[in-house]
């Protein structure tokens, strides 16, 4: 009956809509005067209804209720409680919603009974108790979801209350709790106790909220980060009286934080790398330039010399030391990752031989590089400046997993893979291939390591010291060769990485784009415009191809070039330009001149970086380039292969 008492006591402080009134033992109202005359309740309206009513009409019903209270009350002579939903009736102060009733036996000197019945609306309480109940289940699922939890300390009492989520939070049985503020430090990770403590006696003398980051110690080891707010309630004293916060798990915050703030620092080494790359770019843009013009006044000056004299044999070193200039170019090239990218056939031997002693400076004198060519080895079809890449990828690779001394392996073989090999061994394909092989002794992986090694920006490495995109690049460019690679590793025992090329079944004409071997291929006295802006490398453009019989317009711009094909009134057969230029681009000006000359073949050169011209990584079908810097013989075959159409 608590409950109920406390209903009426509040309705008597609160005056909330209340009345009683006196029934007989047959149900019915007790006449007017016997009402005023026993009731003292605050003002109540006069009643009037004759003939009297019966209990329920007053609250609107047309029969007794289900379980008449008032035959309890009669059978047990003691008091009910019981809530009743009414609609009203007869001027009682009875509206629509809910009321709790008490009906008291009370026997007079006489022995007669008769019943009290004090009512109380508490529409307004039940919908107050509903909300709150709504409030609560809304404050507890929006806590959940903020991972936000609050407390309370009573500082007389020294009691602590944790909200249901604080004790997700910290992963504590509530009955297991002792509910203290020495059990709440404890719960803290041990490192950080002491600052907590700190943050909150400081927050108690100055009377300031206070906020801190600190750490939770799981069962398990697991490490929480959480975010504590907490302010001080104090009486007129001063005294604290009560603290209350609030604690958010910010785990999972902290994790983001933690990755974005990673991947800010990848994202800063690769503007780094890509600044770098563009730099190395330039400078072998200029390098190939100079190249361009040593090699073709080389060629043009010994043309002149007798083989037999001593000044042939100190231009004939000149030119092998440029050449081997234009080599160390395509390296560099390779390694700022922008270089064009033009598949031809090659012996990979070849192309691992020229490599080797920049290797052997990349890994270092404490690092033996071991070279094991193949034989009888295959071609295959890629870009040489890929495989360097692949190289140095690998190797750089395996140096770093090598602590101070060791030995890295590079080979190659000629394998043929069955069907039955393929149904063993997933992404492996049927045929002949070529593979590149390199192996170290250094500390290997363990297949967790191994699962993600060729994601992007995945790195064992500490940070600074990789980028994780090493590895990323060679699998794709593998992978933009249809090749496939087999990487076997053990920790303590060494890696090999063991890459598949399909082996090429054509010749190698254009393997060496350098040699000369004094074979021209003569024009018909066909017009070709040169645009060239630098001046060395347009002048033994010239002079080639007049040399060669064709009929040479130059220009050192664009817009010299458009004036020049204006000026020139008949039929230019053939534009040769620089990819790269001021104010306009050579794709640009031949566009420009194919919508005046319709039949204008173009062929574009560069010794650039950028993969103006490439499409998709990959020369684009029907784009004819040539890469700076060449030969005489390149630059007349390949003007050949344009004017008649052939590739």
């Amino acid at each position: 009956m608590t409950e109920q008492h406390d209903i009426f006591n509040q309705a008597l402080v609160d005056r909330l809509p209340f009345f009683a009134a006196w029934f007989t033992p047959d149900y019915r109202l007790i006449n007017d005067k016997t009402i005023a005359g026993q009731i003292a309740v605050g003002n109540k309206p006069e009643h009037s209804c004759s003939p009297p009513l019966h209990c329920y009409e007053i609250w609107g019903l047309k029969q007794p209720c289900t379980g008449c209270p008032m035959t309890e009350v009669l059978h047990t002579r003691t008091l009910v409680d019981f809530t009743f939903p009414a609609t009203g009736q007869c001027d009682w102060p009875v509206e629509n919603g809910f009321w709790q009733v008490r009906m008291i036996p009370v026997r007079d000197s006489n022995d007669q009974m008769t019943i009290l019945e004090i009512a109380c609306d508490i529409t307004a309480l039940k919908e107050a108790k509903e909300d709150l109940k709504i409030f609560k289940a809304r404050l507890r699922d929006t806590q959940q979801l903020a991972h936000i939890g609050h407390w309370e300390l009573y500082h007389q009492t020294g009691g602590l209350f944790w909200s249901k989520e604080i004790y997700r939070i910290f992963e504590i049985d509530p009955s297991s709790f002792d509910a203290s503020y020495q059990a709440f430090l404890n719960a803290a990770h041990p490192e950080d106790r002491e600052k907590i403590d700190q943050a909150y006696t400081r927050s108690l003398k100055t009377g300031k909220p206070y906020s801190i980051e600190h750490r939770l110690l799981m069962k398990d080891g697991r490490i929480k980060n959480v975010q504590e707010r907490c302010k001080t309630e104090y009486d007129a004293q001063g005294n604290p009286v009560k603290s209350i916060g609030t604690v958010q798990d910010i785990t999972e915050n902290k994790r983001i934080e933690a990755e974005n703030k990673a991947l800010q620092e990848k994202i800063l080494q690769v503007q780094k790398m890509e600044s770098v790359g563009r730099l190395a770019g330039g400078v072998a843009h200029d390098y190939n330039n100079m190249l361009f013009v040593i090699l073709g006044n080389l060629e043009l000056v010994m043309e002149g010399i007798n083989e037999n004299d001593t000044n042939y044999q100190a231009l004939s070193e000149i030119q092998t030391a440029a050449k081997r200039s234009a080599d160390l170019t395509r390296q560099l090239l390779a390694f700022s990752r922008q270089q064009t990218i033009s598949p031809r056939p090659l012996s990979l031997n070849t192309v691992i031989d020229d490599m080797i002693k920049m290797l052997i400076r990349l890994i270092g004198e404490d690092i033996e590089l071991k070279w094991i060519p193949g034989k009888n080895l295959g071609q295959v079809m890629l870009d040489p400046t890929q495989v360097d890449q692949i190289l140095v990828n690998l190797c750089v690779n395996s140096r770093d997993a090598i602590t101070d001394s060791g030995q890295i392996t590079i080979e190659t073989h000629m394998v043929c893979i069955g069907e039955a090999e393929c149904r063993q061994r997933p992404g492996f394909k049927p045929g002949e291939f070529v593979t590149l092989e390199v192996s170290d002794n250094g500390c290997g992986m363990d297949k967790a390591v191994q699962a993600r090694l060729f994601e992007p920006f995945f790195t064992t490495k500490k940070p600074n010291e990789g980028t994780g995109l090493g590895l990323a690049t060679t699998y794709g460019i593998v992978k933009q060769n249809k090749g496939f690679i087999n990487v076997y590793s053990e920790p303590g025992n060494g890696t090999t990485f063991r890459i598949y090329f399909r082996a090429y079944k054509g010749d190698d004409s254009n393997d060496h784009p350098l040699k000369d071997t004094g074979n021209l291929v003569k024009g018909g006295g066909e017009t070709i415009l040169v645009v060239e802006d630098e001046t060395m490398i347009l002048n033994f453009c010239e002079k080639t191809l007049n040399k060669l019989g064709y009929q040479v317009l130059k220009a050192d711009s664009p817009h010299k070039a458009l004036s020049i094909a204006n000026r020139h009134g008949s039929k230019i057969d053939l534009l040769l330009t620089d990819v790269i230029m001021a104010k306009m681009s050579g794709k640009e000006l031949a566009d420009t001149l194919q919508f005046d000359f319709p039949s204008l073949k173009i062929l574009y050169m560069s010794g650039y970086t950028a993969n103006v011209i490439a499409h998709r990584g990959i020369l684009g079908e029907g784009v004819m380039f040539l890469q700076k810097p060449f030969s005489r013989e390149a630059l007349a075959k390949k003007i050949s292969d344009v004017l008649s159409g052939s590739n």
